[in-house]
């Protein structure tokens, strides 16, 4: 410990003293953020051109505007599918739902598996589609593989994103969204590709509610899970316990 911090501190005991530490709480390296603490979602989005060592190929985050109608609450597009992040990368969803998470609920890690064509190497594949292709949207086999877009109406959603697609770089990212009762500049959605695993929390004080898109209808086979032990809430150790006798 520093002298300066030592003087600051010198009303604690010895031991306090050796133990103690203090948070930094300078901005620090975006990337570096991105992928550990996590970032605030318009971080992200402003800081992306800055992020391409970091940012989850195929992953689309992109701000939505919520407009406060005084006196009454307010009102939020969802998206266009004739314009903006959709209309670009060619994205029509073709089922939409509805998903609530109540307060301090999680949901564990699930992943889409990505649809490799026939005679094709996957590595090769998504280095094609996300690297030397990247900008031929009309390749990605939308209507063969999930990919989901999200909109968040109310809570807040720290999402974490892994990819584990074949011969990719294995990169997380992690972020918040607020949703359309907390209208801000961080209020927006994510595009998420299939081989992508996503988890979510609700790190607000109320009902975290989302409406989603997906590209294709849902298929029970297609909902991998990976470290989702969080969704069991599991009994006291004591009532275990006590029902096996």
């Amino acid at each position: 410990m520093s002298s300066r911090l030592s003087d600051t501190w010198a009303g604690l005991n010895p031991d306090a003293r050796a133990r103690l530490e203090t948070r930094d709480y300078s901005s620090g390296d975006l990337a570096l953020r991105l992928a550990t603490s996590g970032v605030n979602a318009s971080e992200a989005i402003a800081g992306k051109a800055s992020l391409a060592d970091a940012w989850i190929p195929g992953v689309e985050l992109f701000s939505r505007r919520v407009f406060q109608q005084k006196g009454r609450g307010y009102f939020g597009e969802l998206t266009r599918l004739t314009e903006g992040t959709l209309e670009r990368i060619g994205l029509a969803p073709r089922q939409w739902a509805s998903a609530l998470m109540h307060r301090d609920s999680s949901k564990g890690f699930h992943i889409h598996p990505p649809h490799i064509p026939a005679g094709e190497d996957p590595a090769a594949w998504f280095k094609k589609l996300y690297i030397e292709d990247a900008e031929n949207y009309s390749l990605r086999p939308y209507d063969r593989e999930q990919w989901d877009v999200m909109f968040f109406l109310t809570g807040i959603c720290e999402m974490l994103l892994v990819d584990e697609r074949a011969g990719m770089p294995r990169r997380v990212m992690r972020f918040v969204i607020p949703g359309d009762s907390r209208a801000g500049p961080d209020n927006a959605s994510i595009v998420i590709p299939s081989g992508v695993a996503h988890a979510l929390r609700n790190v607000g004080n109320e009902d975290l509610i989302m409406v989603y898109g997906t590209s294709t209808v849902f298929n029970p086979e297609w909902e991998g899970r990976i470290a989702s032990d969080v969704e069991k809430c599991p009994l006291p150790s004591d009532w275990d316990r006590y029902l096996a006798g």
